[in-house]
């Protein structure tokens, strides 16, 4: 599996709102540790190392590793 980078949702803004509505009411603390719950959820469903580590590489800045 490869990270996809390629625009493929519907509407980000529609999960933009959702990410901002789950948010709404919390302290900073809760909502760190909802966006770090999130993020072990979504890396659960991917379950491919090599492609989170691609995305934490790209989320970090760092330019993508080169090809095998």
């Amino acid at each position: 599996m490869t990270l996809n980078t390629q625009a493929h949702m519907a509407s980000y803004d529609d999960f933009y709102e959702a990410l901002l509505h789950a948010h709404q009411g919390l302290s900073t603390e809760d909502s760190h540790a909802l966006n770090a719950r999130l993020v072990l959820l979504l890396c659960n469903h991917i379950g491919d190392m090599a492609v989170l580590t691609e995305a934490l590489r790209l989320a970090r800045g760092c330019a993508p590793a080169a090809p095998d």
